[in-house]
């Protein structure tokens, strides 16, 4: 099984296989911070609905997590993003940022009681 849509009561679900048996050459993010300032969050409306404002991105731009977007800007078809796929980015430079956050707690700490 390579994914599923579970529907139950009200809700639907789109699931990704994540197996860890269905996976090798793992490693750690670790420029989690890095590629997330590459990310270009915008608001704006589409053309179609200008009376709402919503966030999101160009697809073009999503450089940091290409197995994100779908298309090729300027094709045929209008370019699309599959947000779940930021997901493990922003995990990533989250847990980077509360790192460092917890180390100038110590440090700030440390000069406090000195």
């Amino acid at each position: 099984v390579r994914g599923s849509i579970s529907v139950g009561g009200s809700a639907t679900a789109f699931n990704t296989s994540s197996d860890y048996r269905l996976k090798e050459n793992v490693s750690a993010i670790s420029d989690g911070i890095t590629r997330l300032k590459l990310l270009k969050p915008y608001r704006f409306n589409f053309k179609c609905k200008p009376s709402k404002t919503v966030d999101g991105f160009f697809a073009h731009e999503v450089t940091a997590v290409p197995e994100a977007v779908s298309g090729k800007k300027d094709g045929t078809e209008m370019q699309s993003i599959d947000y779940s796929k930021l997901v493990p980015l922003l995990t990533a430079a989250l847990q980077e940022a509360i790192t460092e956050i917890d180390t100038l707690k110590v440090k700030v700490a440390a000069l406090e009681a000195g």
